[in-house]
């Protein structure tokens, strides 16, 4: 009987390593599970906030493009203005200016 009960005792071991094994399977198949999830999850996030940083990105750019070409035009008409306000001013002073130089080349020093 002893053979018995000890043979009964093995299957049990035995029994009992196969439950445990099959409970550490599913553990592990269902941290599998949950990490591949996780993975995809965190992919989506990922692309939704890159998707949202190119649609502001794209936003910005439309905007300071339009905005360029008031610039433009803006720093255009300003250094017309300068250029109109240099050549006033030269107008204004060439006389003097002539008048001096000749009165400097003609005058001889000694």
């Amino acid at each position: 009987m002893d053979t018995s009960s000890g043979r009964n005792g093995i299957q049990l071991l035995l029994a009992a390593e196969q439950e445990a094994q099959q409970i550490v399977n599913a553990a592990r198949n269902a941290k599998l599970a949950r990490l591949k999830q996780a993975k995809e999850e965190a992919e989506k996030e990922v692309a939704e906030f890159r998707a949202q940083m190119e649609a502001d990105f794209q936003r910005k750019l439309a905007e300071t493009s339009g905005d360029s070409g008031a610039n433009v035009k803006r720093l255009e008409k300003e250094t017309e203005e300068k250029i109109q306000h240099l050549r006033t001013e030269a107008d204004r002073i060439s006389h003097d200016v002539v008048d001096m130089l000749l009165k400097l080349v003609t005058s001889v020093r000694y």
